[in-house]
């Protein structure tokens, strides 16, 4: 079972999920990172290109707190790039005796999840690195489906700058973020019952076979399975 609510810490989310299924999991790409509780050990889920398939057959409890677009790698210290499509443990980014010190406290908690938030709080106190606006108009520009062009020049910025700087907060440049945004609200209208092809149109893409070549491009799966799996 999966629940989350809105964190503390401004700009994330906290969340618990206790798989049900013997299945694999399926996370969606979603622009964003988290860090992470599971088995008493703490890691960081990297900016993912595609979808990451968790493990089947178990029904441990993961925790999690999740960053909005760009906001983490200010707050772990390391440039998103370094972290796409990986899971690492915190330790290979942190020093071990800082690490074994958050650990501590995470496992003391009274739950997890609320661990992981003291964590982020504590540390985001520590770094007092403020959100860099640039990013946050970056996201909302390419989530309502503005050109990558167009956002760079409404930023003053040559697209060889804004690659750069999405490749430290996102993980990957500026049009697999938008293809991200825009996969997600594609998902949006699809589960409200929203027609495929119109879905398609409203979203920005060529047609129906465009978003079905996405869909199944980012997810790995083709959209009518993945509106049963993740509806």
């Amino acid at each position: 079972m999966y629940s989350e609510r809105a964190s503390r810490l401004p700009d994330a989310v906290v969340w618990t999920n206790t798989p049900t299924g013997a299945g694999a999991g399926r996370v969606l790409p979603d622009g964003c990172m988290d860090l992470l509780w599971h088995d008493g050990r703490l890691l960081v889920a990297g900016p993912d290109t595609h979808a990451h398939l968790t493990e089947g057959g178990t029904s441990s409890s993961w925790a999690g707190i999740r960053f909005y677009p760009g906001t983490a790698p200010a707050l772990l210290g390391v440039p998103a790039h370094e972290l796409r499509d990986r899971r690492p443990e915190l330790a290979d980014l942190w020093p071990a005796a800082e690490v074994r010190r958050a650990t501590a406290r995470v496992n003391a908690a009274a739950d997890p999840a609320r661990g992981l938030e003291d964590l982020a709080l504590r540390r985001a106190a520590e770094t007092a690195t403020p959100p860099d606006p640039v990013l946050r108009h970056v996201v909302a520009a390419l989530d309502a489906g503005r050109p990558v062009a167009e956002t760079a020049d409404e930023l003053g910025l040559s697209a060889r700058q804004l690659h750069r700087r999405s490749l430290t907060a996102f993980g990957y440049g500026p049009k697999t973020l938008a293809r991200i945004l825009r996969l997600h609200r594609a998902l949006a209208l699809a589960r409200r019952g929203t027609p495929f092809a119109e879905t398609a149109t409203r979203t920005g893409y060529a047609d129906q076979a465009h978003l079905s070549r996405e869909v199944r491009d980012l997810t790995g799966l083709p959209l009518g399975r993945l509106l049963v799996a993740h509806g």
